[in-house]
C-alpha cells in the first residue's frame, strides 16, 4: 500500500509539473465529444476522449502486469 501511494504521489507531481504542456493536449475537443451549448445552459459528454483515456490506461496496465 506505502508503494501505490508514493507512486500516485508522484504521478500526482509530475501532472502538476507538466500541467502547461499537458493542457494543450486536444482531449475534450476531439470528434465525437458532444458539445450542447443552448442559452442558460451547457452539457459536454467527452465520450471520444474517454474511450481514448480508457484505452490508455488499459495497455498501461496490461503492460505493466506482464
Amino acid at each position: 500500500m506505502q508503494k501505490t501511494l508514493i507512486l500516485v504521489g508522484i504521478i500526482i507531481l509530475l501532472i502538476g509539473l507538466f500541467w502547461p504542456w499537458l493542457g494543450k493536449i486536444p482531449l475534450g475537443r476531439l470528434p465525437g465529444d458532444i458539445v450542447v451549448d443552448r442559452p442558460g445552459f451547457k452539457m459536454f459528454f467527452p465520450i471520444t476522449s474517454m474511450l481514448l483515456v480508457s484505452g490508455l490506461l488499459s495497455l498501461i496496465l496490461w503492460l505493466f502486469r506482464k
